[in-house]
């Protein structure tokens, strides 16, 4: 019965490969057509703007021209001293003709802009179909790749959809935890403060009443106090949800401040360097990275009880490199897959899974007590070639 069943999907799973395959090459013609128009669509639309520049600068020349000829037409028509009929007769035609050219060329420029504006956008269209064809085309080449192999390997593909499950699973409980944790933080900090003000605001009320005025000034100093901690007690909440300085300051600023505040909380001594040109990536980029960071920091701080973190970011022409190092107690890398078996340490498989959403690449090097380092690579054009959504 089990032969049959391997059978029957070996079928299925030919038959798709065969419609696959089909469907494959009817878009890489598709794609090759597209490419030979945007091709066509890009050299024309060159030799119009090239011929668009140069009419402007010709109708620019004749507008000066023709302003001049009708100065000379005006000087000569008052002065019939100086000038003959005939001079006046030329200067007349000149004029006519700067007029006349100068309408045709004004024509032709009004046409080769249109023309232009049309090519451009003709070229935007294709150039999207192209992109698209494309996106599809490696989706199906991966899905071929996957159908392609022995029957064999279905086995191992539905085991690693079991642990992409659990990771799911695992991820939407720590989302779970931190909202219970986000509650506790402002039950037991901003809530209770401002429990406390209403009351104390009460007392001021009655003290009012009696005009005991030196007493309310007291009490109002003390509440000014209270109002500054529950506002500090909050900024700290919101920052700990989505960092607001992130889309003001910027990642690296942002950063910074976590990495203090990390080292204050944890006294664990926490440093933070960068290497190459800082630039401004996408607001969903910088916080996919920001978290990528909080999430290492967290792991190391949990897990390794390390005295010495260090974080290093480092901007290079189309990659973001992030290392965070730590001295901590360490592991063995090549048991990571059997823990991810035995459902444990997922905040590091996670944070794997998060980096091939960004299509980077995560390496991990630990030993035994002498602690570990996660090395991530990011392209920072990841995002104009697949959109990425933080959760």
């Amino acid at each position: 019965m089990a032969d049959y069943q391997a059978d029957a999907i070996d079928r299925v799973i030919k038959n798709a490969v065969g419609v696959m395959e089909n469907s494959k090459l009817q878009i890489l013609e598709i794609l090759d057509a597209a490419r030979n128009e945007l091709k066509t669509l890009n050299n024309e639309l060159q030799q119009v703007v090239k011929e668009t520049a140069e009419t402007v600068e010709k109708v620019d020349q004749l507008e000066i021209n023709y302003r001049r000829s009708r100065i000379r037409l005006t000087e000569v028509s008052r002065d019939f001293v100086r000038y003959k009929e005939e001079d006046i007769k030329q200067a007349y035609e000149k004029a006519t003709q700067l007029q006349l050219d100068l309408l045709i060329f004004r024509e032709k420029e009004m046409y080769l802009k249109a023309r232009r504006d049309e090519l451009q956008k003709r070229a935007r269209n294709v150039e999207q179909s192209v992109e698209r064809a494309e996106t599809v085309s490696s989706q199906m080449g991966v899905v071929l790749e996957y159908l392609s192999g022995e029957l064999g390997q279905v086995s191992r593909i539905l085991e690693s959809a079991k642990n992409r499950q659990m990771i799911g699973l695992k991820i939407i409980l720590a989302q779970e935890e931190e909202r219970k944790r986000i509650s506790r933080e402002i039950h037991d900090g901003p809530a209770q403060l401002l429990a406390n003000l209403v009351l104390r605001t009460e007392i001021v009320e009655r003290m009012l009443a009696k005009q005991e005025f030196k007493m309310v000034q007291d009490e109002i100093i003390d509440l000014k106090s209270q109002v500054r901690s529950s506002l500090e007690e909050m900024r700290k909440v919101i920052f700990n949800l989505r960092p607001m300085a992130l889309d003001d300051l910027g990642l690296i600023p942002t950063l910074r401040k976590y990495v203090h505040d990390f080292e204050e909380k944890t006294k664990i001594r926490t440093t933070f360097e960068t290497r190459g040109k800082e630039h401004r990536m996408s607001s969903p980029m910088e916080a996919a990275v920001f978290r990528l960071v909080q999430e290492a920091l967290t792991n190391a701080a949990k897990h390794a009880f390390p005295t010495y973190v260090g974080v290093d970011i480092t901007y290079q022409a189309q990659m973001v490199k992030i290392v965070v190092q730590d001295n901590g107690l360490g592991f063995k890398v090549d048991q990571l897959e059997k823990k991810t078996k035995e459902h444990t340490h997922f905040g590091l498989i996670g944070m794997r899974e998060r980096v091939e959403l960004l299509e980077g690449r995560m390496e991990i090097e630990s030993t035994a007590n002498l602690g570990t380092k996660v090395i991530i690579h990011i392209p920072t054009n990841a995002e104009k070639r697949k959109e990425y959504q933080d959760g």
